[in-house]
This record gives structure tokens, C-alpha cells and sequence, in this order.
């Protein structure tokens, strides 16, 4: 027998089209469930079925998204429904009690929004979600933890159920595709001057323009770095109008010209790592293994990060980058400035970052756990 694993996921769930290739080439049957375009599956040869959810709180959209995913795996009847996101990771355990014979797989990467923020609705909403997360465990079959500290707190508050736990490091990075985007890129020379960035330092950062991802402590420590080093220019890369209320606005980016350029997403980041001469992640955000950090590692960009848990699990301080304290701008700066003068010694953490990711992170080496926990269950 195939077992048949139905993978549920968010917008950007086509990110893990890799994954679902190399679980198929191992013998499994995979079908793909999210919120995005459907075109990319369809051109790996993968079964793809669209259904919609509210990343944000919304108790009506919820409960429709339960009814829908309910009747999606009534349909798909999978072995094993493995949820792929934050929201998910409670509406599938609801969705499948009234679906019997689905496994479901919980992956908890990080615990979002609800841990990141100190507002009064995250506040009021922590031990409702605590106790959806008791009911879901009832309908899940094993919990798989990016990082030790999320296991820790959903150990601490009995949120895993008999089916138990496991922590397998992030969901993996394709070693070899990043390597060939790198190989096949424009040369560095070519990016810059598209961009404007001729014979100037390039701190770069890769992630959605939202608070929690730290983008006003950054936009600081910006202004700290220019005063000492205005040759330097910060990069905003990724998506900043789809984020809603908590994206950065426009303005609070423009006040920070011409030292902040946002270029928004893009489909070549290998090739923008490339003309960086370091890396930024000040997020603030309790996420699982962020991948942002995983690529600048692959590209050898000298990376400075804060300390949260899944920033952990990458960057060692002092060691293959550096950590610094989130909502600190100053000691960002700091961090920021020491690499851009000693660039020997932050090539050398680098390198060591490099080294780690391909040996840790790698997307066969995930696979692989993933495997194996399927076959034992």
C-alpha cells in the first residue's frame, strides 16, 4: 500500500513543492491543499485542490474554513493530513473529527502572531487559542515541532495530546536548486546598477514589511549605521501591501530615503543575496525556522539576526553570525557596523553558517524525517 499524504497549506505553499517531490520519489502519493495559485503544482505534475482561510482572527471565516476542509478530506480521503501552517495547524484537527480514518500530522512553526504581539486582542485571544489547541490534539496523530522551544511550551501547557512529539529541524532547503539559482544568476555588477546600488555597501533583508518582522527597529538602526557610514544602503525586500494592518507604511519607509529602498517581493532572491554584503533579520516574531536565514546562509552573506528561539536554531552568536536583542536598534547597528569593518572575520562566520544549513537544513536530510515518521506510523 502508498500511503497518500495530503499536504495543507497557506498561500505560499507552492514553496514547498520540493519537499513533495522528493517525499513522491521516496514512494509516497502526494496531493497539495491551500490558499494560492494552483499553476505551479500543475507544472510539478502534483494534484492541487484550493480552498480559503483568514490568516487573520475571523470566527465566521474560521468556521467556514473548518466546514470546507472537512468536506475536502472527505473527498481526498488521505492517510495522513499534514498541516503546513500557523492556522491550519488548528482548523484540520477541528475539520478532521468529523472525517474518521484521516491521521492528522500537526507541524507547529512557531507560534505566530498570538506570541509575537503585546496588543490587548493577542492578549484576550492566547487561552482561547490554548484551548483549541488541547481539542485539536485529540484529533492528531503526532505534533512535529520546528523548534525545541515550541515543543517546551506546548509541552508546559499540556497542548500535544497521546499521540506525542517530535522536533524536526524546519522544512529543509533544496541545497542543490539554491545552488544552481546562485550558479545561474546575473553577476552582481548587473544587479546593482539595475538597482541603483553602484560602489555602495548593501545591507539586505528578505522578509514581509510588517512590524513583527522588526521592520521599524531596522529602518533605526538604519539611520544609526548612515550616520557613521553614508555610503550604506538597507534593502527591503519582499511584500508590504498584502500584509494588511500590520505592514509598515509607505511613508514611515520613504522618511528613511534615500538610505531604505523597498523593491518589493521577488522571484530572484539568490541572485539579490549575491550583490549583498550582509545580511539583516530583525525580526521580533515567533516563528519556526525562518528561510530567509537558511538561503543567506547557502549564499555566504555575513548575517546578523535577533535572538529569537527559530533565529536560534540557525545563527550562533559569535560563531556563523550574530544575534542581538529584538526591539534593540542601537545594539543592531552596532552588530551591523562591526561586520561592514571587519568583512574577514564576518566572512568567516559565513562560511560557518554555510557549512551548518547544508548539513542541518538540508531538504533531503528533512525529508527523510519525515519519511520515517510516516512509516512508523
Amino acid at each position: 500500500m502508498t500511503p497518500h499524504i495530503l499536504y495543507i497549506g497557506g498561500e505560499d505553499h507552492n514553496l514547498r513543492i520540493p519537499f513533495m517531490l522528493l517525499l513522491r520519489e521516496r514512494g509516497f502519493r502526494v496531493t497539495a491543499a491551500g490558499t494560492g495559485d494552483g499553476a505551479p503544482f500543475a507544472q510539478a505534475g502534483l494534484e492541487f485542490r484550493r480552498f480559503r482561510f483568514e490568516r487573520y482572527v475571523n470566527p465566521l471565516a474560521d468556521l467556514t474554513a473548518i466546514r470546507d476542509l472537512a468536506k475536502l478530506l472527505a473527498e481526498v480521503r488521505p492517510d495522513f493530513a499534514q498541516t503546513c501552517d500557523t492556522k491550519p495547524s488548528v482548523l484540520v484537527p477541528l475539520a478532521a473529527r468529523q472525517v474518521p480514518g484521516v491521521r492528522v500530522v500537526r507541524n507547529i512553526n512557531g507560534r505566530g502572531w498570538l506570541y509575537s504581539s503585546g496588543s490587548p486582542a493577542a492578549l484576550v485571544l492566547r487561552p482561547i487559542y490554548r484551548v483549541l489547541h488541547q481539542v485539536a490534539a485529540h484529533s492528531t496523530v503526532k505534533t512535529v515541532f520546528e523548534i525545541r522551544d515550541d515543543e517546551a511550551f506546548f509541552e508546559r501547557h499540556r497542548l500535544i495530546g497521546s499521540g506525542g512529539s517530535l522536533v524536526i529541524p524546519g522544512a529543509g532547503i533544496d541545497v542543490e536548486r539554491f545552488d544552481d539559482a546562485l550558479a545561474q544568476a546575473p553577476p552582481p555588477s548587473q544587479l546593482r546598477a539595475e538597482l541603483g546600488l553602484n560602489e555602495v555597501d548593501v545591507v539586505m533583508t528578505v522578509t514581509r514589511v510588517t512590524r513583527q518582522k522588526g521592520i521599524p527597529t531596522l529602518l533605526e538602526a538604519a539611520a544609526q549605521v548612515c550616520k557613521e557610514r553614508p555610503n550604506t544602503r538597507f534593502v527591503l525586500v519582499g511584500p508590504r501591501e498584502t500584509e494588511g494592518r500590520l505592514a509598515v507604511s509607505q511613508a514611515e519607509i520613504d522618511d528613511h530615503a534615500p538610505y531604505v529602498v523597498a523593491i518589493g517581493p521577488r522571484s530572484d532572491v539568490p541572485a539579490l543575496l549575491k550583490l549583498a554584503d550582509l545580511f539583516a533579520f530583525p525580526t521580533e516574531y515567533r516563528e519556526g525556522i525562518p528561510r530567509a536565514l537558511l538561503e543567506a546562509a547557502l549564499a555566504e552573506v555575513p548575517t546578523v539576526t535577533t535572538s529569537m528561539p527559530g533565529c536560534c536554531e540557525v545563527i550562533r552568536d559569535g560563531w556563523n553570525g550574530f544575534q542581538v536583542p529584538p526591539h534593540s536598534p542601537r545594539v543592531l547597528a552596532e552588530r551591523i557596523l562591526e561586520m561592514l569593518r571587519d568583512r574577514t572575520a564576518a566572512q568567516e562566520m559565513a562560511a560557518r553558517a554555510r557549512v551548518l544549513v547544508r548539513a542541518k537544513f538540508s531538504l533531503r536530510v528533512v525529508v527523510d524525517h519525515y519519511a520515517a515518521l510516516y512509516n512508523d506510523l
